[in-house]
């Protein structure tokens, strides 16, 4: 029998799977990977799969041509194949004429989405958009009502895009068993309600955020997606140059201090803070995070969860963190005064605080902490550094061409040193099945690390302004949002637009 030691996607054709039921493939440790004339090839697990891969080539009528493998090569192919075959709108089509006001009134946990093929219409739907949003690695999926429509969306490297219109007279049983699933009440449709779902789905545990909110044309729901296998990772996999890569595992090793990271929602700044606790950890550190809500489990530290109606805020979260005998100490958010107090005390008093703002760039971070009460001398006595991101999409692979620099497009990278050179070439994509058309296929980031030196606390004790302070810190070596982002254009990361879109640089003439 031949031996495998990988499957990779083009090994596999996604036609024989979607013929063999995956609680088959699952339990028997079998793959179907691709056929000719007269042979069926099949992978199986050393141990396991002969008889039941017999039955598939005779099922197909073909010469069975075993393939073997390690069992976790095979469980690792299953659940990646089965998790892409299948759409919503598929199963739409499919549960067309069925009864779809059937709703279960009860979730069955531990149960993996892909084997729950036999359950009501309205089920099998809501279980095929989870399926998808994985496939396509969305961060949330929409679920939109409207007076004479409905529509779901899901967001997919950072843009909303259409996935499924479903007839309006499902609204209430769609709607109903996501409830169920997040244990809220179905009959209250008055009120806001925020719950979570855990799944499984083939073989990965999805945590589910759930918002309901009632409109005028029903309740909408938005569906936070947060998967562990790709929401914990490292510094040095996050786009950062390699320079500020080192120098900020350098600052992690402080036992004092306060740094920042600052950027608008939904820009990366959690993956950040955890990708440094997961940096600074071990046996010998006491490291402990209050937020809201806490994303992700993390090994060896104490997280806390707010709770604002039962009077558990950042600052009496902070407050009881700091009898906790804490190393480091990470707060989800500084919102308010009195976090911000309590956050630069701890700092100045023997503790590394990590935490997150909302503001446009780094320097901004130390105007937003003056602009919310926090003197100007305790802000330069404390702050350590200001860390500002944003999340830009990244060129497919699979349709990525280049093309001449146009002059409109050479406007727009600077005679700097600390940015690249203008190229003589760019690139894009052109759109493919792979990226669904957009030309871009997962996100990275840029980055903008402000170094506060001995020049910038006398500045801010100073009051000096954001700009001056980014003007100071760029004569240092600072690199800025945009300078980095154009870095990553000329390396054919991303494109121009996609860093002027984010970086909210007036673009109008640059050909989109």
């Amino acid at each position: 029998m031949e031996v495998i030691t990988a499957i990779e996607d083009e090994d596999v054709d996604l036609f024989l799977i979607k013929g063999i039921p995956y609680f088959f493939a699952k339990n028997n440790l079998v793959i179907p990977m691709r056929r000719d004339e007269e042979n069926l090839y099949v992978a199986v697990a050393e141990d396991n799969g002969p008889l039941a891969a017999l039955e598939l080539s005779r099922l197909y009528g073909l010469k069975l041509c075993p393939l073997q493998a390690e069992r976790g090569i095979i469980i690792d192919a299953i659940n990646r194949f089965y998790g892409q075959i299948g759409t919503a709108e598929e199963v739409m089509d499919n549960i067309a004429g069925e009864d779809l006001s059937s709703v279960a009134t009860e979730f069955e946990k531990g149960r993996d989405l892909l084997e729950l093929t036999e359950d009501a219409p309205i089920i099998r739907l809501i279980n095929a958009l989870f399926q998808q949003a994985l496939k396509e690695k969305a961060s949330d999926i929409h679920i939109e009502p409207f007076e004479r429509a409905l529509e779901v969306r899901m967001r997919i490297d950072g843009i909303m895009r259409k996935v499924l219109s479903p007839p309006k007279i499902i609204q209430d049983a769609l709607i109903s068993r996501v409830k169920i699933m997040a244990n809220l009440d179905i009959a209250e449709n008055r009120l806001p309600q925020d719950g979570r779902i855990k799944l499984l789905i083939g073989g990965q545990d999805i945590d589910v955020r759930v918002s309901v909110v009632p409109n005028s044309s029903g309740e909408r729901v938005v569906m936070r997606l947060l998967n562990r296998k790709h929401g914990l990772i490292g510094l040095g996999e996050m786009g950062i140059d390699t320079d500020d890569v080192q120098r900020i595992q350098e600052l992690l090793t402080r036992t004092s201090g306060m740094i920042l990271v600052t950027g608008p929602t939904g820009s990366g700044k959690t993956t950040t803070l955890y990708a440094a606790l997961n940096r600074i950890y071990t046996e010998e550190k006491n490291i402990i995070t209050v937020e809201d809500p806490v994303e992700y489990q993390l090994n060896g530290i104490g997280q806390i969860h707010v709770n604002p109606k039962a009077g558990l805020t950042f600052a009496t979260g902070l407050r009881s963190i700091l009898r906790q005998d804490p190393d480091v100490i990470m707060i989800g958010e500084i919102r308010d005064f009195d976090t911000a107090e309590i956050a630069i005390q701890a700092s100045l008093t023997g503790h590394l605080v990590l935490s997150t703002l909302h503001t446009n760039d780094a320097p901004s971070a130390v105007t937003r902490l003056i602009d919310i009460g926090v003197e100007p001398y305790l802000v330069a006595s404390s702050l350590v550094a200001v860390v500002a991101q944003r999340l830009v999409r990244v060129i497919c692979a699979y349709c990525k061409e280049s093309h001449e620099t146009s002059d409109v497009e050479r406007a727009y990278f600077p005679d700097s040193s600390f940015a690249a050179r203008q190229p003589s070439v760019l690139y894009s994509g052109k759109g493919c099945q792979h990226c669904r058309g957009s030309g871009y296929s997962g996100r990275t980031g840029i980055y903008e690390l402000l170094y506060v030196d001995n020049r910038t606390k006398q500045m801010i004790s100073e009051k000096a302004g954001s700009q001056a302070i980014k003007d100071h810190a760029t004569t240092k070596g600072m690199k800025t949002l945009y300078m980095d982002g154009l870095n990553k254009v000329a390396r054919g990361v991303t494109t121009l637009q996609e860093v002027v879109r984010v970086t909210q640089r007036d673009h109008a003439d640059i050909p989109l």
